[in-house]
């Protein structure tokens, strides 16, 4: 295939960005889109030209780093997939295919395609963890029963890999659904109820300061999130907020 690339490119934090366009050919049809980008990088620094900068790492879809907006889309056009599990075959040749980074105040663009999430892990600083007694009377993780449903949704939502779609499909870039995700994996487990109450207010107020917008129940951020993670958990996060905030 032979594209037409238009790719957000900055500098730095502080310089101003813009659109620019490339040519690629020769593009299979079995390249993940990561791969694609790679050639286009290849042909950049073989003319002696500063290759496109974009986040990446296990491209196994489990890493959650390569946070690109294709087409308007986070992660490009597919469902249920990270953009280094997007496939060319999903574009036709001739096609023109707009490259921007994920778009949140929340999200600060460091260069190029690559913005600082460090505020997602912030969040969870604030209250993604269990406190466990070491002392040398600890419990055995297995021997504290746990009934098979809540272990399912606890599972459900720890799949949740942080990278950033629901923000960037949200119109007002909310963080709830990851924030949701990362409460309910503590919260639905015996582990994590001493802790429940301190920790969703926590993380609600750590997301508040970073700067991301409210729920308004859109619902695209599910669509958009490559792991499917439910709206189910905003409504447990609501729910668990309101009553920690009342205690």
């Amino acid at each position: 295939m032979n594209l037409t690339l238009k790719i957000w490119r900055q500098k730095n934090a502080e310089a101003k960005g813009k659109m620019t366009t490339y040519q690629v050919s020769d593009i299979s049809t079995d390249m993940s889109f990561l791969e694609m980008m790679d050639v286009l990088n290849e042909q950049l620094i073989a003319k002696g030209e500063e290759p496109v900068a974009f986040d990446h790492d296990c491209r196994e879809g489990i890493c959650g780093s390569c946070n690109l907006q294709i087409n308007g889309e986070p992660h490009g056009p597919d469902r249920g997939v990270t953009t280094c599990q997007l496939h060319m075959r999903k574009f036709k040749d001739g096609d023109t295919i707009v490259i921007e980074p994920f778009r949140a105040k929340a999200f600060p663009v460091i260069k190029d395609l690559v913005v600082d999430r460090t505020s997602f892990d912030r969040i969870q600083q604030a209250g993604g963890y269990i406190s466990v007694n070491t002392s040398g009377n600890t419990q055995d993780a297995n021997s504290i029963p746990v009934d098979k449903e809540s272990a399912d949704m606890s599972f459900y939502a720890a799949t949740c890999i942080g990278c950033g779609a629901c923000v960037a499909a949200c119109k007002n870039a909310s963080a709830m659904l990851f924030t949701s995700a990362k409460v309910s994996q503590f919260s639905l487990l015996p582990q994590g109820e001493v802790e429940a109450d301190r920790r969703v207010l926590a993380m609600v107020e750590q997301m508040d300061k970073e700067g991301f917008g409210n729920c308004t129940n859109t619902g695209a951020c599910e669509i958009e999130c490559p792991k499917g993670i439910s709206l189910e958990n905003i409504a447990r996060m609501n729910r668990d907020y309101l009553k920690a905030s009342v205690k």
